[in-house]
Formats: C-alpha cells, structure tokens, sequence
C-alpha cells in the first residue's frame, strides 16, 4: 500500500527519533535494521525505501543528535546568564550530571558512541567529526583567554567532560561515579582567570 509523501516523511522522522536513542543506549553494532524498525512500528522492507544503508540511518541520526543537543547547551547556557551564573559551569554541571549518566539514549553521542564511532566508515565519522568542531567552537565561547587558548581550554574541558561521563558509566559504584562527576564539574566550574 503506497503511503502519502507527508505519512512517508512522518514515518522517516519517527526511525529517525528511534534509532537515535537505540544507538545510543545499545551501540551502533547493538542493534539491526530490522530491530530498529519494528521499534518504530514499522516493517523492515521499508527502510531501504527511507534510507541508503544502516550507515546512512547512523550518520543523519548522528548529526541530528548534534544538532539537538547544541540546542539543549544553548538554553542551559542562557538560563545561566540570565542567573549571573557562569556558563561554563552550568553546562559542565548539566553534563555531568546522574541524570545524563543514567540517560545515555537522551545524552551526548559522544559519550555514548565516541569510541564505535572511531571504527565505522566515513559518513558516521565525518557527522561526529562535524558534531564535535561544533562543540569545541561552542565551549571555545564560554572560555576565556586567547583564541589560541579558548581552542585550547574548550578541548580540554570537552575532554574531560565526555571521559568523565564514560568512567562513571563504567564503574559499578555508584559513589565512586557521583564522585567523578562531581569531581570533573567541580574543576570546570572552577575557570580560572582569562589569560
């Protein structure tokens, strides 16, 4: 049964949404086409229809998630200022918090899907790729220091962000994850003067 184009790009949007918390929460490898679209409510045969290949679904889902989550750091950001509070620290806080800890098909691809991505093909990477120029740029802003230093100061912090995410994920402690988390904001929150 042939579907309007408005149902068909209605259908798009929803294996999109799906595949970005799926990939997310089990790895690009942790879950296939037909799995993915029989959590979306669909069949598998329509997928080819909507999408080249898995790698394609990957990197446009990828991107996306980028995209959102810029948004979500803009709005965290701008609540702060409107606070008088510091951005950087706001963002680091919300970052790492047990909320995103607890909610990796909600978080940061990074965080998620950082090290899988460094083993897929060119599409996914150049999407990641994208995503985190994107964050460092972002960062770079709520840095101070020279221009040379924000870039400097902005990898470091995201580093140190998603590696701090990663540990906290990983251990089976829940006070030693609180305290990485705890650990890491703490540091970035506390900027220190622009140089």
């Amino acid at each position: 049964m042939k579907v309007s184009r408005e149902q068909a790009e209605q259908n798009r949007e929803r294996v999109l949404q799906v595949a970005a918390k799926l990939f997310r929460e089990r790895g690009f490898d942790g879950i296939g086409v037909a799995d993915l679209m029989k959590s979306a409510g669909m069949t598998h045969g329509g997928f080819y229809g909507q999408f080249g290949s898995k790698e394609d679904l990957m990197a446009e889902t990828c991107a996306r998630v980028f995209a959102a989550g810029g948004q979500r750091w803009q709005r965290v950001v701008g609540e702060a200022a409107a606070r008088g509070d510091s951005g950087m620290a706001a963002l680091a806080r919300t970052y790492l918090s047990a909320e995103h800890r607890d909610d990796p098909g909600d978080g940061c691809p990074v965080s998620a899907l950082g090290a899988e991505a460094a083993r897929q093909g060119p599409a996914l990477r150049a999407a990641f790729t994208a995503g985190v120029r994107d964050a460092l740029d972002f960062i770079g802003g709520l840095v101070g220091g020279r221009k040379a230093r924000r870039r400097e100061r902005a990898i470091v912090a995201y580093a140190a962000m998603i590696g701090a995410q990663v540990l906290a994920r990983a251990v089976d402690d829940e006070a030693l994850s609180t305290e990485i988390l705890q650990a890491v904001a703490a540091e970035l929150g506390d900027e220190p003067a622009a140089a």
